[in-house]
């Protein structure tokens, strides 16, 4: 029995007992560094000192495991932070001594939990929630089938008439060239003057219809040529369409973080006007904004309404203009009419800045993320106004021509709630997304909403007391109408340039809502 034992791989035999008789190991000694049978085990159990100071474990393979590499002193606890075992020295003075340490068998108690814990969630999953993934893949490896079919019938119909077409048109030109050439000929070699004569008519008009051959290639000009042209037009606008909806499909499949659809996934989002300016529309739907005022800045504040519920996340589009700066991102309902005395972290656009905005607290009591103090009481979270101050920092100068920023004319905000960031994102096309800035948010007792501000902070205030013409000249508003100081003009009045005094211009749409 004992030469089976020896000679068995996975059993662990005592380091105590002689080469030839040596029995199955029952414990095994960290500190020692052996692993002891039943017999050779009674001294570390029975010793008061050896039974406190020297850890048993299962019999184990040890390969002088048990040591600290950096210190040289036994591993005695298990850090939970970083997954590691650990001596004294490392737990109390060095980096895992602000860390969750646990002894050997409190560690293992607590893990093997969690664990079970998480075998009998994985377990408790019906089968539909096991073979989701499964279907899941099925059914993109068949909407990228159709898509691929449907691209690929797409380009080849339109590869078959415009190859068709041209080939026709070219066997035309060189029959007609041919022709050309034959009676051209027939014609020099016709000796007799009279049908010389009677042949030149029909000769003359096929040489006139060779040299009408258009020898840049392509087809000829006509309703023909035309009509195939706007069908291929139509046709290549669908397969552009097509092809765009297949290249989005993969990007989605392998990649669906940072390629999702161009579209926001709550349709239902909608302006909430708190501040309009003078020469502000909003359509009916609530989700555009129109300037119809020659003044060529808008001023708006709006909050984003939305009547569904979003239990993880929320994420909308916000289409700008290239002439109004702006400000998006999340504020305090109450103080959305003062965004600067109030919480808020967004991204602002103004004068070719991009900038982005973020509350913090004045004093260091608060340093724990939204991620870190879901344990503190509501008491705790409290800010006043004196506690917190709205700063800003500059991403990018779009004014400098060396500088690669681009101004942003869609812009994609994720407000992630379990982890309390705020993403912003530029959309340049179709499944295009690149990351303008991340906002990492402390934890606060306001009630925080999606906002968007169009103009300068405090512009629509400005805005109504003057206006200034594209001449450049400043008209102050007054009881009788504007004035430039000395001179006051009715409403409605013109500048000498020609413009209309507070008139209307052009509608142009300065906000949308996707």
């Amino acid at each position: 029995m004992s030469d089976n034992i020896i000679k068995d791989p996975e059993v662990i035999l005592c380091d105590m007992c002689a080469e030839e008789e040596r029995k199955p190991a029952r414990k095994t000694c960290m500190k020692c560094e052996i692993s002891m049978c039943v017999q050779h085990l009674q001294a570390h159990l029975t010793t008061p000192v050896l039974l406190q100071t020297h850890p048993l474990t299962e019999p184990m393979a040890l390969c002088g495991t048990t040591k600290c590499p950096q210190h040289g002193k036994l591993l005695e606890y298990y850090c939970l932070d970083d997954m590691t075992c650990v001596c004294v020295s490392c737990a109390i003075e060095d980096q895992h001594r602000l860390h969750n340490m646990k002894t050997f068998s409190t560690a293992h108690t607590e893990l093997m939990e969690k664990l079970k814990t998480e075998q009998k969630a994985l377990l408790g999953k019906t089968d539909d929630e096991n073979v989701s993934l499964e279907k899941w893949e099925k059914s993109e490896r068949e909407k990228l089938g159709q898509c691929s079919v449907s691209l690929i019938e797409a380009v080849t119909k339109l590869r078959d008439l415009s190859l068709t077409s041209v080939q026709s048109s070219v066997s035309t030109r060189m029959v007609a060239i041919k022709t050309s050439k034959k009676s051209m000929q027939a014609a020099q070699d016709e000796t007799d003057t009279f049908r010389f004569l009677q042949m030149y008519s029909q000769v003359h008009q096929d040489v006139e219809k060779a040299k009408a051959v258009d020898l840049r290639k392509g087809l000829e000009p006509g309703s023909d040529r035309d009509k195939l042209v706007q069908e291929i037009r139509q046709s290549g606008a669908k397969m552009m369409k097509q092809a765009e909806q297949f290249w989005g499909s993969l990007l989605t499949l392998v990649d669906p973080e940072n390629h999702q659809e161009l579209f926001a996934t709550s349709s239902d989002l909608v302006f909430e006007p708190q501040i309009f300016g003078p020469g502000i529309l909003l359509s009916k739907d609530n989700r555009k904004v129109f300037s119809k005022s020659s003044l060529g800045v808008c001023s708006a504040i709006l909050l984003l309404r939305s009547t569904q519920s979003v239990p993880n996340f929320q994420r909308w589009l916000v289409g700008l203009s290239r002439e109004s700066d702006w400000t998006i991102g999340l504020c305090d309902k109450q103080s959305a009419k003062n965004l600067m005395n109030g919480p808020v972290y967004g991204l602002r656009c103004e004068d070719n800045l991009l900038v982005s905005l973020t509350t913090e607290y004045e004093d260091d009591s608060d340093t724990s993320t939204s991620s870190e103090g879901f344990g503190l009481q509501k008491a705790d979270m409290i800010k006043t106004e004196k506690q917190c101050k709205v700063s800003s920092t500059l991403i990018a100068d779009l004014g400098k021509s060396g500088d690669k920023a681009v101004r942003p004319e869609m812009v994609e905000v994720f407000w992630n709630f379990a982890s309390s960031s705020l993403s912003f994102f530029r959309r340049p096309g179709q499944h295009q997304r690149a990351e303008i800035l991340t906002i990492k948010m402390r934890l606060n007792s306001w009630n925080l909403v999606p906002f968007v501000q169009l103009g300068k902070e405090n512009v629509h205030n400005e805005l109504q007391q003057h206006w200034t013409c594209s001449c450049g000249k400043t008209y102050h508003k007054s009881i009788s109408g504007y004035s430039t100081g000395r001179s006051q003009y009715p409403p409605n009045a013109s500048c000498p340039c020609g413009k209309i005094i507070g008139g209307w211009s052009v509608t142009e749409m300065v906000c949308e809502l996707r």
